[in-house]
Order: structure tokens, then sequence, then C-alpha cells
């Protein structure tokens, strides 16, 4: 154990392989950059490993991924060539992988290993900007088809030992996603939807914020926001694992994309500034 218990993260993490690109579509991605230095600065020395809740990785039952060394996935369009054939060189860790499976089953959930499964853009838009180089070994666990609250919830609860050992927790995804809808139509429905979730995250106590992310859909423009969840359903882990622990807006931008409003939030307190 390290004695100090890592928060854990809820993140949007902005689009494509974007910490990769060249061009000028590079600068669209500043604010939330900087927010992912910013969090690096959370953790002092007291991360082993970060285990990532890949919004990219939907299976009919949870699955940790369990390769020393992962390779890429580019679950990605319309792109330049370059950008698939980039590498983020982080380790796996197996040790990890097999305790996070553990801890899962022994919770009543089933959970594959799966040793071929590569970092998903979900995972590695995040770490790079956080650890340029791939310095600390990186697990994804993926999110359950049936988009269960509760059951994510749960899952949560139960990996909560490991923000004790080191691991920090984060639940990737976006806070608005509808690809379908961008610029000034986007305005209004993710700014509500926003409101709401800072609202629920930020303002609730713990029961009512538990009810109130579990019933999401009840959310103004919930499904404006999120015709499907698979975005969202990271959140439910990340709150999960730190179920009463106060909740801290990090990142907001209400321009994304020319009209989506976005944030992240943390769960628990910096060990950082705890030391």
């Amino acid at each position: 154990m390290t004695g100090q218990r890592l928060p854990t993260y809820y993140l949007s993490h902005g689009g494509g392989p974007w910490p990769y690109m060249e061009d000028g579509m590079r600068r669209r991605f500043d604010k939330l950059e900087a927010s992912l230095i910013a969090i690096r600065g959370e953790w002092g020395d007291a991360v082993r490993a970060v285990l990532v809740v890949s919004g990219h990785w939907e299976t009919p039952e949870f699955a940790v991924s369990s390769g020393a060394h992962p390779g890429m996935v580019f679950d990605y369009y319309g792109f330049p060539e370059y950008l698939y054939h980039i590498k983020y060189d982080a380790p796996g860790s197996p040790e990890l992988a097999m305790r996070v499976r553990a801890m899962l089953e022994a919770g009543g959930f089933s959970c594959d290993s799966d040793p071929e499964r590569g970092f998903d853009h979900g995972t590695f838009s995040l770490l790079k900007p956080i650890y340029p180089n791939g310095e600390i070994p990186i697990v994804q666990l993926s999110v359950k088809l049936d988009f269960d609250p509760h059951a994510h919830l749960s899952v949560g609860r139960l990996l909560a030992p490991l923000r004790d050992d080191g691991v920090v927790i984060i639940g990737s995804g976006s806070s608005f996603h509808n690809l379908g809808l961008r610029g000034p139509a986007a305005v209004e429905p993710s700014r509500r939807f926003d409101d709401w979730l800072q609202q629920t995250l930020l303002k609730s106590e713990t029961a009512e914020r538990r009810e109130r992310v579990a019933s999401w859909r009840l959310a103004p423009d919930a499904r404006i926001a999120h015709p499907r969840e698979d975005h969202l359903i990271p959140l439910m882990v990340a709150l999960g694992a730190a179920d009463e622990e106060p909740a801290s807006l990090i990142y907001h931008q209400d321009d994304f994309l020319g009209g989506w409003a976005l944030s992240s939030f943390r769960f628990g307190d910096p060990v950082a500034a705890a030391a």
C-alpha cells in the first residue's frame, strides 16, 4: 500500500488521436490538454499504474486487458494516414489485470482477460499528455454492453481498494457525445445536460447523487446528449469507486467542436496537495 488514497476521474477524452495531430486541428484541444497535464500534478509519486475504463471498449461481459505490451486500436476514421501508424509505448500490467478480474469475480461479475487488446483512443488520448513517454503501466477495463448504471456503480465499489495501492482509476468518455449534432444546434442541449451533470455530481448528497446518476435518462436532453451511453457509463465506475467522496470540476469548455459543453470531474482529493 502507498498510504495515500488516490482520487478517481471521469474525463472527457476529446476526439480521435488528437495528441498526435500536427496541424491546426491540434489547437482545438488546448484547454483539454492543459487540464490533463494538471492532473499529473495531483498524484505526486503515488501512482504505480492506471486503470482506464474506456467508452471505446464494449463487451458482453466485463473484460480486462492483460497483455504485457499492448498494441494499438485505431478506432477512428477520416484522419490523415500518419495517424494510423502512431504508437503509445506504455506497458501493460498482467498482475493488475489479474487482480481486477479477481475483484470483479469475487463480487459476482463475470470478467474475461484479453491479452490481445491494445490501447484505444479512449486510453491513449488521455494518457499521452499525462505520461508523454508511456512511463506508467496501463490496464483497460471494458464497459458491459447492457450499460446498466447500477452494475457499473457496483463494479466501481469493488475496485475502490486499488486506490490505496497506487492505482488511479479513470473513466474515459465524453460528458456530451452526439456526433450528429455539432455547432450552434448543440449549444443549448449540451449546456442543459452539462448543468444537470454538474448539479448532480458537485452539489448532491451521496445517496441523491448515486440515484440521479443511475437515473440519468431523466436528465434534461439526456438522449440528445447521449444517443448511446457508451461515453457516459465510465462515469459510473469512477463514481462508484469514490462513492461518498466530494467531486470537483477539473475541466470545462462551452465551445468544443463549436457548440458542445464538455466537463471532466475528479472524485476525492489530490494526494499531492495532501502530502
